[in-house]
């Protein structure tokens, strides 16, 4: 196994553990963008495609998993939890993180290692992973309220 590969696998765990931490713990999702949750769901769920027909490793299919797990679940908390929704600050969060997407993927159409319906998706889940963070910088440079939980969340998620 690439030791770099389980750093950034590991650090983005310990960022989603953090925040979901946040969220249950304190029932509360202030100062994380819920446009940001949504890119990451898309990235995970356009990477991750190849779930069910590639085997690759069983620390490959639960990392997938987990990852596909914890995005939907953090939009769920933070779209449908009865306290959690209460404090995500809407207008605040005004990023047009749908005007991300369009760019991504023709991209992704353009530059690939093979133009496959998986390897298209597959390079626009990394483009997109890489403006996905934008919504929640905006979202921190707006509010100027940075608790630790959210901080460490970016600052492991960076």
């Amino acid at each position: 196994m690439n030791i770099f590969r389980l750093a950034g696998d590991m650090t983005h765990l310990f960022s989603v553990l953090v925040l979901l931490l946040k969220i249950h713990t304190i029932k509360s999702c202030a100062g994380v963008s819920l446009k940001t949750q949504e890119l990451y769901a898309i990235v995970f769920t356009t990477r991750y495609l190849d779930l069910f027909t590639t085997y690759i490793s069983l620390y490959n299919t639960i990392m997938k998993l987990i990852f596909l797990g914890s995005s939907i679940s953090i939009v769920w908390y933070m779209r449908h939890h009865k306290m959690v929704r209460r404090s995500y600050d809407k207008d605040q969060d005004t990023f047009r993180h749908y005007l991300l997407m369009l760019p991504c993927l023709l991209l992704a159409l353009l530059i690939n290692e093979k133009f496959t319906f998986l390897e298209v998706m597959w390079a626009f889940s990394l483009y997109l992973e890489a403006v996905a963070i934008l919504p929640q910088l905006v979202l921190l440079q707006r509010t100027r309220n940075i608790d630790n939980l959210t901080g460490q969340y970016v600052l492991l998620l960076g």
